[in-house]
């Protein structure tokens, strides 16, 4: 084995040192308590699943699926998500009773990269799932609760960006008549690459009013007002009932008291297939991608219920990229001894942990450099011969 294969890992895959560990750990558990003050349960999912359940289902692309074989010739992926494995888990075990299901998770989930660019092939995901509730209030529930979790995790500065992709879908097929065509214009959108939607657009063999009202369509952003441009812009029933059905979420949000975190963003649409009504994402200063997102879907239709979910995903790294600098530093104290003390050591040691203090024990003859060992800790103790020394 060569040198620098030896030091090497797959594209897209991480190390987690200790100072990340312990910040990733933090936010999880910040997280964490505040979904479950909401009534959120938390479960596990295998990180191998078959590829012909949770690996089709889950709208992710097959070529960032992770496949191998188990001794059977049955072909496996690394989860790829975890709304899916959640929705098999609902729906084979869990929806017994015609209830709704209130699921959290904390795991880490894979997607192959061609290339890295700085992209993760496994990532953290944080998130909740509401099953089996079709109504608005439950999609603002989990819209109001994500925007707890993240003050919770320490994160103020943020913005979720809502849209409803029933809306697009009608718009669209409204006017452009095919589904293929439609599909070709809501690449744009998911690119946000609205200079070539524009263009797009002006090459249609399309009246000047219906280029007009695709035009007229990019501008769907903002507060409450939104709801009345779009009214007039779709005239199906359709895409009018998914309108009113956000008139209704953003009084679900002022219920709350959130609406300042949430504005409406209605060319908004997602490369998961399975959303079927309302979605959002949420962005945060300093991070260029969106941190997290979630919405209505009907995903376990493929698993024989008929029931929809809403639900939200929270990228644990992106989440830290955000946070920036907004973490204090946990302070570790250590305890240098001599082996006359050791026992001496010990039981400060457990007094000390016991009040919740992290300390480290370090029998001062295995230290070389004690100048540069001492500079990792905010205090040190020293017992040493007869009595002991505090700096």
């Amino acid at each position: 084995m060569s040198r620098l294969f030896m030091f090497e890992k797959p594209l897209g895959m991480r190390d987690t040192l200790p100072e990340l560990y312990e910040k990733k750990h933090r936010v999880r558990s910040l997280m964490e308590k505040a979904i479950k003050e909401w009534g959120y349960s938390f479960l596990e999912t295998p990180t191998l699943e078959y590829y012909e359940t949770v690996g089709a289902a889950s709208a992710i692309l097959d070529q960032q699926l992770f496949k191998l074989l188990d001794r059977e010739g049955h072909t496996l992926v690394l989860r790829p998500d975890m709304t899916a494995p959640i929705a098999r888990v609902a729906a084979s075990k869990l929806l017994k009773e015609d209830f709704p299901l209130r699921i959290a998770y904390s795991a880490n989930v894979f997607r192959a990269q061609q290339r890295e660019g700085g992209r993760p092939a496994e990532f953290e995901q944080i998130g909740v799932e509401c099953i089996n509730d079709d109504t608005v209030s439950s999609d603002g529930e989990v819209i109001a609760l994500l925007v707890e979790s993240l003050k919770a995790a320490g994160l103020l500065n943020f913005q979720i960006s809502i849209g409803h992709i029933a809306f697009v879908q009608e718009l669209f097929l409204q006017i452009l008549g095919t589904e293929e065509r439609a599909n070709a214009l809501r690449k744009f959108l998911y690119e946000k690459n609205y200079v070539g939607y524009r263009e797009h657009v002006s090459s249609l063999a399309l009246s000047s009013i219906d280029k007009q009202r695709l035009l007229d369509f990019l501008d769907l952003r903002g507060g409450e007002e939104v709801i009345g441009k779009a009214l007039d812009l779709v005239e199906n029933e359709r895409g009018k009932k998914a309108i009113l059905q956000l008139k209704e979420l953003w009084d679900v949000m002022n219920d709350y008291d959130e609406q300042d975190k949430v504005k409406f963003d209605l060319t908004l649409v997602s490369h998961m297939t399975y959303y079927i009504g309302i979605l959002f994402e949420v962005y945060a200063g300093n991070v260029g991608f969106s941190i997290g997102n979630g919405g209505r879907y009907g995903l376990l239709e493929k698993f024989g219920k008929e029931a929809s979910a809403t639900g939200f995903a929270v990228r644990v790294d992106r989440l830290l990229e955000a946070l920036g600098g907004a973490w204090e530093e946990v302070s570790v104290h250590c305890i240098f001894f001599s082996q006359e003390r050791r026992r001496e050591a010990f039981q400060l040691a457990k007094q000390m942990h016991e009040k919740g203090t992290r300390t480290v024990l370090q029998d001062i003859s295995g230290v070389k450099k004690l100048d540069a060992y001492t500079k990792k800790f905010a205090n040190t103790i020293y017992l040493l011969g007869k009595e002991s020394t505090n700096e």
